[in-house]
């Protein structure tokens, strides 16, 4: 059994657009966490000049050190700005998507 016209467009329409919520939500993880683990990393790592790079971070986030005490607030800020980043690219392509759609029919 073949879907008929209209319910293969209702399914490519639900499929082409994205959650920005849950978008968002698996962005703040991997912000978090990356973040995290890199700090985490360059603390273990303690070289002369480890954390030279990520350390310029604290330009942006607030209170923000390649330390221990500096990971757990990685951890919030990647969160924070993942988070926002996901959100705005699934509302944006949801967007352009429904524009598109609603042009071409």
């Amino acid at each position: 059994m073949t879907p008929q016209p209209n319910q293969r467009d209702e399914i490519s329409q639900a499929l082409a657009r994205i959650k920005a919520s849950a978008l968002a939500l698996v962005c703040a993880v991997i912000g978090g966490v990356g973040l995290f683990a890199m700090t985490i990393w360059l603390v273990m790592k303690d070289g002369p000049q480890a954390g030279q790079h990520l350390q310029l971070l604290s330009n942006y986030f607030v209170g923000y050190s390649v330390t221990w005490s500096g990971a757990f607030l990685g951890f919030l800020y990647g969160a924070m700005t993942g988070g926002m980043v996901g959100w705005a690219v699934g509302t944006i392509y949801t967007k352009v998507v429904s524009y598109r759609r609603s042009n071409l029919a």
